[in-house]
C-alpha cells in the first residue's frame, strides 16, 4: 500500500507550553514602573506584534527590558480555559516545562498570573513548525533528516530520563529556531511517570499514535514516544506518512497491523532502523538507548549529542560566574540570586540569568544549551563510545558548583523505567526499613493505613534547620492525626515536599513500594527519592 502525502492544512500555531507556579519576589533594580493595561502586569517586557491567536489565548512577541532579548509571551484567558475544560492541560504543560533545561526542548522562563489571565513567557523561535518545513521541501536529504532526528531523540531521551513521556510527538509540535534547530513543544498531553503505574489513556494524533495507545491497552510510556519518533523519521525521509487513511477504522487497522511500505530510495541504514522502531509489540520495539547505538544514528553525530543529557539536578547546581556577575551588576543581590538559581525559583533575577545564558550560547556556538555544551567539553575526551551512560559528575569549566541540600551532593540520580521498588522481604520488615529511612532523612509522616503513609520533608536552606521544624512534631517524626501541622509550618512552600508512600503486593509474590509526589518542587522530590533509595536495606 502506498503512503499518503503530508497535506498542508494550515495547522494552528504550535503550543508554546504552560503551568501554574508561584512567582517569587526578590530585590531587583529599581526605577521601572508599570503602565496601564498589559504593561501593569508585564513591566519587565516591551510587547510587540501578535504571532498567533488560539481558542483560549494569543501569543505575542516581546522584548525583555533588562537583557534586550526576545521572548514569546502566551496570554491565556482563565475564563476560556475553564469553559473549555483545559485547566489540566495548561497545568501539566507548565509543570513539565518548568522542570526542563534542554537545547531541543522549548524553554519556559516565567509564569505571571492575574485574576483574569495567565502570562507564560517562553523562548522565542521564529522559523515555525517542522511540519511546514516538510510540506515546503518534501522529503529531506538523509543528512538533514538525520540531524533533525538526532536532536529529537536527544530531547525525548531527556524527557524520559526525567520520567516524562510526551505522548503527542509529531512535526506540528516540533518548532524550529532561526538556525533550524528542533525545539520540542506542546507537553499538554504528557504524563509525569511514576514507578509502578501504567498509562491507559489514548493521547495524541492517530497518525503518530502507537498501536497500544489506540487499542486502549496498558503501556508504560517510553515505547509510545519511540513509535512516534519512527513515524516522524519516516516523514522526514519520505515526505509522507507511513500510516494514513481518511477512514479512521482503516487507519487504525493499518497501525495495529503495522502495515506500511518502505520506499526504495531509503538507504540500507534507514531501512533497518525504521522497522525496528515501528514494531507493533511494544516489548520488542527498539528503545532510545538502542536507537543511539544504531549505525545510522551515529553517523555525523554532533559532539554535544554524543553523550546522554546531563541530569537535571546536576544542571541546577552549575552556575555560570560570568553571567551571574552580569545579573548582579543589574542590581540584584548575589546571595539571593545564587539561592534562587540553586533551587530553580522563578523571579526577575533568574529570568534575566537564563535569558543571558541561553542567548550567549545561541550567538557564540549556534547552539542553545549552555549546560550541555560545558558538560560535553568537560567529559567528551575522557569517554569512549561505549562509556556514554552518564555525564553526571564531570565539572563544568567556567561554572561553579553551588551545593544544594546535602542530598544533592551525595546521591547521583540514575532513574530507570521499572515497576516500583520491588522486594521479596516480609512487608513488616519493608515498612520498618521505610520508617527508619524516613527518620534518617528527617521526614515527617502520618500513617493512613498499614502500608500507606502521607509524608512531608523540608529541604535544608541557609539560616533554617530541619531539626527545628521537626522538633515541633514528635521525636519519632510521626505527626498522628494532627494533619494541620503540615499546613501551618512557617516554611516556604518552595522548600517543602509532600508525598505518599504505598506498599503493594504483586502477582509473583513480590512487594512493590511506590512513592508519589503530592506537592512541592519536582527537583527536591527526586533528590529525596535518591536519598531514600540509598537508605533502604531490603530492596
Amino acid at each position: 500500500m502506498g503512503a499518503t502525502p503530508l497535506y498542508s492544512i494550515n495547522p494552528s500555531l504550535a503550543e508554546f507550553g504552560l503551568d501554574w507556579t508561584i512567582e517569587i519576589k526578590m530585590d531587583g533594580p529599581t526605577g521601572r514602573g508599570g503602565g496601564a493595561g498589559l504593561d501593569m502586569f508585564l513591566p519587565n517586557y516591551k510587547l510587540g506584534k501578535t504571532l498567533g491567536i488560539g481558542s483560549f489565548g494569543k501569543v505575542k512577541i516581546a522584548e525583555h527590558v533588562l537583557t534586550g532579548h526576545k521572548v514569546a509571551i502566551k496570554i491565556l484567558n482563565r475564563r476560556k480555559i475553564k469553559n473549555m475544560e483545559m485547566e489540566e492541560k495548561v497545568r501539566r504543560e507548565i509543570k513539565i516545562l518548568r522542570l526542563f533545561m534542554h537545547p531541543h526542548i522549548i524553554r519556559l522562563y516565567e509564569v505571571i498570573e492575574t485574576p483574569t489571565d495567565i502570562y507564560v513567557v517562553m523562548e522565542y523561535v521564529k522559523s515555525g513548525e517542522l511540519f511546514d518545513y516538510i510540506v515546503e521541501k518534501g522529503r529531506l536529504q538523509e543528512d538533514e533528516a538525520r540531524n533533525f532526528f538526532q536532536q529529537i531523540i536527544s530531547g525525548v531521551e531527556y524527557c524520559h530520563r526525567n520520567m516524562v513521556v510526551h505522548r503527542d510527538l509529531k512535526p506540528e509540535n516540533l518548532l524550529l529556531d532561526s538556525k533550524c534547530n528542533v525545539k520540542i513543544a506542546d507537553f499538554g498531553l504528557s504524563n509525569i511517570m511514576r514507578d509502578g503505574h501504567f498509562l491507559k489513556t489514548s493521547c495524541g494524533s492517530p497518525n503518530y499514535a502507537a498501536p497500544e495507545v489506540i487499542s486502549g491497552k496498558l503501556y508504560a510510556g517510553p515505547e509510545v514516544d519511540v513509535w512516534s519518533c519512527g513515524v516522524i523519521l519516516y516523514a522526514l525521509l519520505c515526505g509522507t506518512l507511513p500510516f494514513d487513511d481518511e477512514n479512521i477504522p482503516n487507519l487504525f487497522k493499518k497501525i495495529k497491523g503495522g502495515i506500511y511500505t518502505l520506499p526504495s530510495h531509503l538507504s540500507p541504514g534507514a531501512r533497518d532502523l525504521i522497522p525496528r522502531m515501528l514494531v507493533v509489540d511494544p516489548m520488542k520495539r527498539m528503545t532510545i538507548p538502542e536507537i543511539r547505538q544504531h549505525p545510522w544514528f551515529q553517523a555525523r553525530l554532533p559532539r554535544y549529542l554524543a553523550v546522554p543529557p546531563p541530569d537535571t539536578l546536576q544542571q541546577a547546581k552549575k552556575i555560570d560566574e560570568e553571567i551571574l556577575q552580569e545579573v548582579v551588576n543589574m542590581g540584584f543581590d548575589r546571595n539571593q540570586l545564587v539561592e534562587s538559581l540553586r533551587n530553580r525559583l522563578q523571579n526577575e533575577g533568574t529570568v534575566a540569568y537564563y535569558l543571558l545564558l541561553d542567548n550567549r550560547f545561541r550567538v557564540s556556538s549556534g547552539y542553545l544549551g549552555a549546560e550541555f555544551q560545558e558538560s560535553m567539553d568537560a567529559g567528551f575526551n575522557q569517554m569512549h563510545a561505549s562509556d556514554v551512560a552518564s555525564v553526571v559528575g564531570h565539572r563544568f569549566p567556567g561554572y561553579m558548583d553551588y551545593p544544594g541540600g546535602a542530598l544533592r551532593q551525595q546521591f547521583p540520580v540514575e532513574r530507570k523505567w521499572a515497576l516500583g521498588l520491588q522486594s521479596r522481604a516480609h512487608p513488616r520488615e519493608i515498612m520498618t526499613e521505610v520508617l527508619k529511612a524516613l527518620q534518617e532523612l528527617n521526614v515527617c509522616w502520618k500513617k493512613i493505613g498499614h502500608y500507606n503513609m502521607k509524608c512531608r520533608w523540608v529541604a535544608g536552606i541557609p539560616g533554617h534547620h530541619e531539626g527545628m521544624v521537626n522538633s515541633a512534631v514528635h521525636n519519632n517524626h510521626y505527626f498522628g492525626d494532627d494533619s494541620n501541622i503540615i499546613e501551618n509550618d512557617a516554611v516556604s512552600t518552595s522548600n517543602v515536599v509532600k508525598f505518599e508512600v504505598q506498599l503493594y503486593k504483586t502477582r509473583d509474590d513480590k512487594y512493590l513500594l511506590d512513592l508519589q509526589r503530592v506537592q512541592g518542587p519536582q527537583f527536591l522530590f527526586l533528590d529525596l527519592c535518591a536519598a531514600f533509595l540509598a537508605q533502604l536495606r531490603v530492596l
